[in-house]
């Protein structure tokens, strides 16, 4: 099987028409369906499964409920026209450290998708102007735009719901 390149290894082009912003909000909006999907049913025993010591499903569950906060101070960051974008924490200490094995899985779904429906009512009133508004990604250290952090954010969604299909799919 394929394996998936590590999320800090990968590079990105962003240079999409601002028009087609409708559909990337669309892929956007659609994780916390595609999460519940994923993990519904499954066995306490496998939400909590660390493979090679790696993060369990609770906790890539819980790692993108911290990321919906930065992904809400770099909305507020590109309104306020900042130069560089907030940084993300890239030691994932709040990830670590939440003890998410420890809640319910509903919880943190819900949770999940509260905040992603809070960040997509507010980009769904952006304007193209708004949408095209240009920082500095301070990791990838180049230039991004409103409609390239929600495909980026997308991107990593989509890296994580990998991580918990092959953690389904180990055992």
């Amino acid at each position: 099987m394929l394996k998936q390149l590590n999320w800090v290894e990968r590079k990105f082009v962003f240079n999409f028409p601002v028009e087609i912003f409708p559909s990337m909000l669309e892929r956007f909006r659609g994780t916390p369906a595609r999460l519940e999907e994923t993990t519904k049913n499954l066995a306490e025993e496998i939400l909590t499964f660390k493979p090679e010591g790696k993060w369990s499903i609770k906790e890539q569950v819980g790692h993108l409920i911290v990321l919906e906060e930065l992904n809400t101070k770099r909305l507020d960051d590109f309104l306020n026209r900042k130069e560089i974008l907030s940084a993300a924490d890239m030691t994932n200490k709040k990830t670590s450290e939440s003890n998410y094995n420890q809640k319910n899985i509903n919880d943190l779904l819900k949770e999940f998708s509260e905040s992603r429906k809070h960040i997509v009512s507010r980009l769904e009133r952006f304007s193209k102007e708004q949408v095209a508004i240009i920082s500095i990604h301070p990791r990838l250290n180049q230039k991004m735009r409103v409609i390239d952090l929600i495909y980026f954010t997308s991107e990593h969604d989509d890296h994580h719901l990998t991580k918990i299909r092959e953690i389904i799919n180990s055992r």
